[in-house]
Formats: structure tokens, C-alpha cells, sequence
């Protein structure tokens, strides 16, 4: 199966599992992927995904020539319908990508939906598109100048070459960079402290904060007001109130 996909301790683990394409994303590899993430989305009893790619050399390093542009000539028109969470799928529960190598094109445009961050030492982040005569098809024109200054955005995007890890985090593109044997643990470790806050503040967090991006400033605070109204009334509201009144650990259900 070219996405891995493992449910344990309400975390979602979905591995690109292609390493001798460098997990490169295919047709089968993205409508897998799509399915994955409705399954992640729609399963109450997981709350938190962690993306990575298989193997030490590739997160994803990005659209398979051979393959996924012929797809795309054939469905002109019509190639932005397919919906995955680089666009056009709404999925509130976080998702922290584990960038384990090279995350070009399609590879770095699927680390800028999600959530969370962290990279191995070695891995390398570019938009190479424009030296195949395209752009980056899936958010990367959007959401990079949105994640980082307009100026180094304009340069990795109209240029097309790679930064290393440490220039992705000295950008803010990046929250974290561990050696590659940390990569995972700490992936899970973050994962796990997410799964131990109140899920619908969590998700209420990260709808407020993206759909707001597209707003006003007053209209986001009109959209997180109510967000807030909506929160304040839960039960997991409640007992995180009771929890830190009484010191204790709170014990959620979102609801």
C-alpha cells in the first residue's frame, strides 16, 4: 500500500510509504491519502495525525512526473476538484507533519496544511515546480508567502531551489528541527500532549486562526467571539475549569 495507516493511543500515524519514489505522490498515492484523511476526520476516537514519509532520504519529494502530470492534462479543468487537505477538504483536528527528508513541490505543499511542523537535520524544503514549466498546484503559491516573508517565498518560488532545515526554521516555516532518530518521538511526544487538551478547543483553535486568515481583522474577531460563545458552553469547558480549580488533570470528551 503506498499510504500506511495505523490508529494508536488516539493518534493517526499515515506514512507515505513509496521510498523508491521518494515517496512521490501518484494518482493511487493521492486518492489513498484523501481516504486516509476522511477516515482520520470522521473517526471520534482519534484526535490528533502525525504525516511522514518512509525510509531516512524523503518526506515526499513531491508530484510523479511520469505519472501524475499526464493525470493532469487528461482532467484540465477539472485537476482542482480533487480535494485532500492541500485544498479543499476542511479538517479541524491538528495534524503535525514529520518531515524525515527532501519535501519538494507537492511534498513541501502537503507540510504547509498541516498543523505542526518538525524536521530531521537533513531535511531540504523547495518549490521546484517552475523548472518543469509549472507552479506549485496544490497551496504552495498561497500558503508559502503566508508562512514566511514575501521576499524569500518570491525567491523560492520564481527561482525554485531548495532551503536546508535550519533556513526553514530561521524562516518560521519549521517549528522544530531534532536528528533524524528524535524525529518520531518527538512527533508523537507533541501529539500526545495534544491529545490531553480539550479537542473541540483544539479544533476550535485552529478553525478560528485559518478561516480568519481570509478575513477582516473584525471579521475574524466577529468569527472567534463566536467560536468562544460556542466553547464556553461545553462540557469539556466545564471540566477543564473544574479541573484547574481543584489541580487536577482534566478528563475531556468533547462535548
Amino acid at each position: 500500500m503506498p499510504v500506511d495507516y495505523e490508529k494508536k493511543d488516539r493518534i493517526a500515524y499515515i506514512t507515505l510509504n513509496r521510498r523508491e519514489a521518494l515517496n512521490a505522490l501518484d494518482p493511487t498515492i493521492l486518492r489513498e491519502l484523501h481516504d486516509v484523511l476522511t477516515d482520520f476526520r470522521e473517526d471520534e476516537e482519534i484526535l490528533v495525525g502525525i504525516i511522514t514519509g518512509q525510509g531516512q532520504k524523503a518526506f515526499c519529494a513531491g508530484a510523479d512526473v511520469k505519472t501524475t502530470i499526464p493525470a493532469m492534462r487528461e482532467m484540465r479543468g477539472e485537476w482542482w476538484r480533487q480535494q485532500d487537505i492541500m485544498r479543499g477538504m476542511e479538517l479541524w483536528k491538528p495534524i503535525i507533519a514529520a518531515v524525515n527528508g527532501f519535501a519538494l513541490g507537492g511534498g513541501l505543499e502537503l507540510v504547509l496544511a498541516c498543523d505542526l511542523r518538525i524536521a530531521a537535520e537533513n531535511a531540504r524544503f523547495g518549490v521546484p515546480e517552475v523548472k518543469l514549466g509549472l507552479i506549485p498546484g496544490w497551496g504552495g503559491t498561497q500558503r508559502l508567502p503566508r508562512a514566511i516573508p514575501k521576499a524569500k517565498a518570491a525567491e523560492m518560488l520564481l527561482l525554485g531551489d531548495p532551503i536546508d532545515a535550519q533556513e526553514a526554521y530561521r524562516l518560521g516555516l519549521v517549528n522544530k528541527v531534532v536528528p533524524q532518530e528524535e524525529l518520531m518521538p518527538t512527533a508523537t511526544e507533541w501529539a500526545k500532549k495534544l491529545c490531553e487538551l480539550p479537542p473541540l478547543a483544539v479544533r476550535g483553535a485552529k478553525e478560528a486562526m485559518l478561516m480568519g486568515l481570509g478575513m477582516s481583522l473584525e471579521q475574524g474577531l466577529r468569527l472567534e467571539a463566536k467560536t468562544e460563545d460556542f466553547l464556553v458552553n461545553t462540557e469539556d469547558c466545564k471540566e477543564g475549569c473544574q479541573a484547574f480549580l481543584e489541580k487536577r488533570k482534566g478528563e475531556f470528551k468533547a462535548r
